[in-house]
C-alpha cells in the first residue's frame, strides 16, 4: 500500500509540473495566434487606408503573420521544456540544408521582396522585362504574371525580371508616336512638312502639348525622309498611331507628293 500511495504522488506532482507547462504552451499557442491574427488584419487595414498597393500589401502581412507564429511556436516549446537554443540550431541547418536545394527559388524570392520594395511597376502597367513583354497581372513571391498582347499568359520569374532592364511603358500618362515618312527627292519638303503638320494637329488626339514635331530627318538612298513625333495619352497612343499613317498617306497623295519605295539601278558592262 505505502508504494501505491508514493507512485500516486509521484504521478500527481508529475501531471501537476507537466500540465501546468502543457496548459501554458497551448494558452501560448491560443493566445499567440489570435494576436498575430489581430496584428496583421491592423496592418492590413492601415495599408489599405493608406491606398498601398494590393500585391505589396498582401506581401507584408504574410511575412509578418508567419515570422510572429513562428514565435509563438518557439516560444510555446520552450516552456513545455524543449531546449529552444538547439531547436533554433536545428531550424537553422534545415534551413541552409534547404537554401542550397532550393537557390533558384530563394533567388527568386529575394527578387520578389525587391519588386515590392522598390515597385518599379505596378499591377496593370504594360511592361518589357524579362525577355518578354505584357500587362502586369500579379506580382508573386517567386514570379510575376503578365498577358501578353496576343493574350496569353506568361509566367516570369523575379530574378529575369531583376536581372535585366525593366522598361515601363505605360508608367507614364503620356507617350510619343514615332513615324517616319519618306518623299520623293522632286516633291517640296517645306510644303510636305505643312501638309503632314496639318494632318498632325487636326488629329483630335494629338495633345497640342508638347507640340508635334515635323522635321527633316535623312537623306535615304531612295527618299527623302521626315519625323513625324506627335504626343498622345497613353490609352490612346496606338489608334492615333494606326490612324496617322493612312490620313498622311492620302493627303500627300491627294497633293501629287509620292511615298517612294527602295529602288536601285543595275548597269550592265558587257566586255
Amino acid at each position: 500500500m505505502e508504494t501505491i500511495e508514493i507512485n500516486r504522488e509521484a504521478i500527481v506532482v508529475f501531471v501537476s509540473f507537466w500540465g501546468l507547462r502543457v496548459l501554458a504552451a497551448l494558452l501560448i499557442l491560443i493566445v499567440g495566434r489570435w494576436v498575430a491574427n489581430k496584428v496583421t488584419a491592423g496592418v492590413r487595414t492601415g495599408m489599405t487606408k493608406r491606398a498601398v498597393d494590393p500585391a505589396l500589401t498582401s506581401f507584408i502581412t504574410s511575412i509578418l503573420y508567419y515570422a510572429m507564429l513562428a514565435a509563438v511556436v518557439i516560444s510555446a516549446i520552450g516552456q513545455v521544456g524543449i531546449r529552444t537554443t538547439s531547436f533554433v540550431a536545428v531550424l537553422g541547418a534545415a534551413g541552409l540544408a534547404i537554401g542550397l536545394a532550393l537557390q533558384g527559388a530563394l533567388s527568386n524570392f529575394a527578387a520578389g521582396t525587391l519588386l515590392m520594395l522598390f515597385r518599379p511597376f505596378r499591377i496593370g502597367d504594360f511592361i518589357e522585362a524579362g525577355g518578354t513583354a505584357g500587362i502586369v497581372e500579379e506580382i508573386g513571391i517567386l514570379m510575376t504574371i503578365m498577358n501578353s498582347p496576343e493574350n496569353k499568359r506568361i509566367f516570369v520569374p523575379n530574378s529575369q525580371i531583376m536581372g535585366g532592364n525593366i522598361t515601363n511603358i505605360t508608367a507614364n500618362p503620356r507617350r510619343r508616336i514615332d513615324l517616319e515618312i519618306g518623299i520623293s527627292y522632286d516633291d517640296d519638303v517645306d510644303r510636305a512638312k505643312e501638309l503632314i503638320r496639318e494632318v498632325v494637329t487636326s488629329h483630335p488626339k494629338v495633345l497640342s502639348d508638347p507640340a508635334p514635331v515635323v522635321e527633316l530627318w535623312e537623306l535615304g538612298e531612295s527618299s527623302v525622309n521626315l519625323i513625324v513625333r506627335p504626343w498622345a495619352e497613353k490609352a490612346d497612343w496606338f489608334p492615333t498611331r494606326c490612324e496617322l499613317l493612312p490620313a498622311i498617306k492620302k493627303r500627300l497623295e491627294a497633293e501629287g507628293m509620292s511615298i517612294p519605295f527602295p529602288q536601285r539601278d543595275v548597269h550592265l558592262i558587257q566586255s
